[in-house]
This record gives C-alpha cells, structure tokens and sequence, in this order.
C-alpha cells in the first residue's frame, strides 16, 4: 500500500485539479458551454432516469401489496445494488476521476461496466462532472452545490433539491478536454463510454434473467426486472444523489477542506463508504474514506481484497503524519 501524501496535482487540459488539499478556484468560464439541442435530449433522459425507476418502484408495490417478497427478489436486489453501487464507488469515483489506484485492463473494462450498469451516465461525462465539483466545490461553478441558492430556509431548500437532482436537468455540458484528456486516450474507458446504452441494458437483462432462472416462472423475470432493476437503480441513485445533498449541508467536519462537506453517518454505511465525504474532500485521491475504524468503508474494505488479491497496485491512502498535519491545518 502506498501511503504517500495526496498533494499531487493532475493537469486537466487548459487547468488544473488539485487532488490534495483544499480545492482551487477558477474564473475562467471558458470549460463550460450550453448546446441547446443537446440540452434538451439530455434534459429528457435524465428526467426519464429518475422518473423510471420510480414508476417501478411504485410498480413493485403495487404488484406485491398483501402478497410479501421473497429471499430471491431481495438477494437480486441487493446483489445488484452491490454490483453497480460498486460500480460507482470503486470504478467511476476512486478509480477513474481519483486514480486512487491502479489495475489491468480487464478489471478496468469490468469495474467501468459495473459502474454503467448503475444508469449515472457514461463515464466521461461522470468523472468530469465530479472532477469539477472538486475543483469549484461549493461555489458558483460546482454543478451541484446545494449552497449557491442565496440565505434562508427557502433557499437552502431550492439548493438541497438542485443538489440532489434538480442539477442533472441543467443544460449544462462539460469540457471533456479539460477535465478528462487523460481518460480520454484510454481506448479501454472511451469503449465503455461509448458503450453506455448497452451496459444499461445489461443491467436490466442480468436481473430479469436471474429471477426467472430462479424461479422457473414468468412471474420470476417481472420480479426480478423490478427489484433487481427498477427498485435497484432508485435506491442507488437517491443514495448516490445524497452524498452530493445531504453531505454538504449534515454531518461533522473533522477536517477544514476550504467548502462544506461533512461526514455523515447514514450515507457512510448506505453508499458503501462514501458518506466519509470530509474525509474525502480533505484527501481526494485517497482510497480510503473512511478514516477512523469506526468509519465504515466497505468499498476500501474491497480494494484491500482485491490488493491482497493481487487484482490491483498502488493503492493510496495519507500517511498517519500527513492526517495529523491536516488536522493542525
């Protein structure tokens, strides 16, 4: 394991992001541009990634009401919630925007279609989404601050909805030049970035297919499709959503990391370890978020095996000296 001092910078095209320390600040607005076509196209699918889900979710209910779930459609649920919530946590956020460690080209391929599965959008446009929030947190240009709505109740409320989803529905498009050139020459992340639609499809097949091998039944395949999938992506994307709302406005700051992130308990367990979110604000290309050993951080736990495992290298975390210099900070 190598626990180095996060203090590195990854040039970014025409700027920097600084992946130790405080985040650094821009006035160039140049990175950022509006197409109103594509606006409206990604205005549409995104509304329709979050209405879907819970129009299966109402569904599911439905269907069950006053006959229960089953062991097998809570084990695909939650086999698939692991899978693409790893997917996330693991590929899109610590491997791909953080390069917190390294791996082969086959685990790279594996982790970034986990991580499709999950319906947050392809890869490029997520990591470079979250490679400006790093930049820009919690000012103007963060794409989903929950604190650039004004003072007051009213306004904390408007900035808690936009950060939580009202912000995918803006027609706001990123310079993947700028802030993703390095994954951009990685042929392995641009196929699966172009291959979106496809993996999502997947993960929609995989729990159908099983409910229905399980099961031997039609009924099993409707069930399966639901839980495994509509349900699935609801509760990953609210969760998911919630680091970006709730870890900004609820939570201790053990850390002064120049924005408001917190940690927060809940998120912590429910998103696998991203709820730390201070922890990782303080040391973005960190592995670990989950700092303390109470700190539940099931996706570092995963890391850990896959090292041991020898599946990946160079795993980074800080140093003991450099979190005690942070917190002198």
């Amino acid at each position: 394991m190598n626990n180095q001092p996060q203090d590195a910078t990854l040039s970014a095209g025409k700027g920097f992001l600084l992946l130790g320390g405080a985040p650094t600040r821009s006035s160039d607005h140049e990175h950022t541009h509006t197409s109103p076509n594509a606006s409206i196209g990604v205005r549409v699918a995104n509304l329709l990634a979050i209405l879907l889900p819970f129009a299966g979710f109402i569904a599911a209910v439905v269907l069950l009401w006053g006959r229960g779930i089953g062991w097998t459609q809570l084990g695909i649920f939650f086999a698939m919630y692991l899978v693409t919530g790893f997917g996330i946590t693991i590929g899109y956020h610590r491997l791909f925007t953080h390069k917190s460690f390294k791996t082969s080209k086959f685990m790279t391929f594996l982790i970034g279609v986990c991580g499709s599965m999950a319906v947050e959008g392809p890869v490029l446009q997520w990591t470079a989404t979250h490679r400006q929030h790093h930049q820009h947190s919690d000012h103007e240009e963060d794409p989903h601050s929950p604190h650039v709505h004004g003072k007051g109740f009213r306004n904390m409320f408007r900035g808690l909805i936009h950060a939580h989803m009202g912000w995918l529905v803006k027609p706001l498009s990123r310079d993947m030049d700028r802030y993703v050139p390095d994954l951009q020459k990685d042929p392995v992340v641009r196929f699966i970035d172009r291959s979106f639609l496809g993996w999502v499809a997947l993960g929609l097949i995989l729990p159908a297919a099983l409910g229905g091998l399980l099961t031997m039944s039609w009924w099993g395949v409707l069930l399966g499709f639901i839980w495994g999938g509509l349900v699935r992506i609801f509760f990953v994307h609210h969760i998911t959503w919630s680091v970006n709302s709730v870890c900004h406005i609820w939570g201790g700051q053990r850390f002064k990391s120049g924005d408001e992130s917190r940690n927060n308990v809940i998120c912590g367990v429910l998103a696998l370890g991203e709820g730390w979110h201070n922890n990782h604000h303080a040391f973005p290309a960190s592995a670990r978020h989950g700092l303390r050993w109470w700190e539940l951080d099931l996706s570092y736990i995963v890391i850990r095996g896959m090292e041991k495992l020898g599946l990946v290298s160079d795993v980074k975390t800080p140093s003991e000296e450099h979190i005690q210099r942070k917190l002198a900070a």
